[in-house]
């Protein structure tokens, strides 16, 4: 959910704003593909933690994740900036943290009745949230573009709401039951193709064609929460952990 204050920001940037980087999306979609093959990367080494040295992933998981977002507002700022050259190793980096720090989950479901047919299903999710966000969110008038972006971000609060809510619960040993899990992450998967849609409206209306490393940031956050909300989803729907 790191992406809430880069998404609040935007919106506010762009209402009523003319296109200012008509290929800034395209510029950016490499770096997008990038950024998720390291996270992969970084999965794949925080699953080899888990299964070689399963005592160390806590310790390297809290370590990951606070690195995960200072990074964020670094790597952001710099490529805000437009020093690309400084910003791009920053954002490989944080891939490859964020990669980690979804570890965990993928562990999970790996271990579920989901298995690896409810991580393929929750990346080619993501993959048919792009198509379909690429072509609403392109031809989105000012009058609806507007509109699903304020709907957007109220969704966006709530579910943070939501979230820190569940988090603390679990903190006291107070689990979500299913239907709620069910229910929650089917509110993110939800809101988060909103957000896939609202990005191909906002960022060429936010960004010029020379800064698409902050647009590539956007989308790729978009993506990776998305992901998780269909990985949590399809987990909760086969049962949970076995």
């Amino acid at each position: 959910m790191s992406n809430t204050y880069n998404f609040r920001k935007a919106m506010q940037e762009t209402r009523g704003s003319a296109i200012i980087g008509p290929n800034v999306i395209s510029n950016a979609l490499p770096f997008v593909g990038g950024g998720l093959v390291l996270t992969a990367v970084g999965t794949y080494g925080g699953l080899g933690v888990i299964n070689n040295a399963p005592n160390l992933f806590m310790p390297t998981f809290i370590a990951a994740l606070i690195g995960n977002l200072v990074l964020f507002f670094i790597a952001r700022g710099v490529a805000e900036n437009g020093n690309n050259s400084t910003a791009l190793p920053l954002l490989a980096l944080y891939s490859l943290l964020s990669g980690y720090t979804l570890s965990g989950l993928i562990f999970v479901a790996l271990n579920s009745a989901a298995g690896v047919g409810g991580v393929g299903i929750a990346a080619l999710g993501c993959g048919a949230t792009f198509v379909v966000a690429r072509s609403v969110g392109s031809n989105l008038s000012d009058e609806d573009g507007i509109a699903l972006t304020k709907t957007v971000q109220l969704g966006v609060v709530a579910l943070l709401v939501v979230l820190v809510g569940q988090l603390l619960f679990s903190a006291f040993g107070v689990f979500t039951p299913t239907w709620l899990e069910i229910g929650i992450s089917g509110f993110g998967t939800l809101l988060f193709a909103g957000v896939a849609v609202v990005d191909f409206y906002i960022l060429p209306r936010t960004y010029e064609d020379e800064k698409y490393l902050p647009a590539a940031l956007s989308m790729y956050l978009t993506y990776i929460n998305l992901f998780i909300f269909i990985l949590r989803l399809v987990i909760a729907l086969s049962g949970g952990r076995e």
